[in-house]
């Protein structure tokens, strides 16, 4: 994809444990976006506070924190035209009850904290916050069509 670019998803402790990862991811694919990679981890409060460290000092930070390293983060970098703000398009508003119907948010979220997914904001965000789950050896830039060309084998 010539002039594609790319953006970090981040399916928080809510996402996963309601279930909705597998739906989450299948949006973003609906959308013709191209997975490059993807991982699932149990956050630690120190990666975090790193992650998240523009905001250190904010009142709302020890709350979220708290939230965020409750469970399991699905972590996935997703490839396409416009991919940034598309992605923060389907995912709605911050606050999940003042996000547009049929966004994310709107749909499966609960409140301003627990809103399922955090998407990069910018261009330069994105780029931050890939490299700070992923080396660009774990990112798959591949040809989705590739695998019709694959010779057939037929086994026995």
């Amino acid at each position: 994809m010539k002039n594609a670019e790319m953006t970090c998803l981040i399916i928080k402790p809510d996402g996963v444990g309601k279930g909705l990862a597998g739906k989450i991811i299948d949006r973003f694919e609906t959308e013709g976006f191209q997975l490059m990679a993807m991982r699932m981890i149990r956050p630690t409060q120190s990666l975090m506070e790193g992650f998240y460290a523009e905001h250190k000092g904010k009142p709302f930070l020890p709350a979220f924190l708290e939230f965020v390293v409750s469970g399991p983060l699905v972590v996935c970098v997703w490839k396409g035209m416009d991919v940034i703000v598309r992605v923060r398009q389907i995912i709605g508003s911050t606050d999940s009850q003042k996000a547009a119907p049929g966004t994310l948010r709107r749909v499966w979220g609960t409140d301003q904290r627990r809103n399922l997914v955090h998407a990069s904001d910018s261009g330069s965000s994105a780029q931050r916050e890939i490299e700070y789950f992923f080396s660009p050896e774990e990112l798959s830039d591949y040809q989705p069509n590739a695998w019709k060309q694959a010779e057939e084998i037929v086994l026995c």
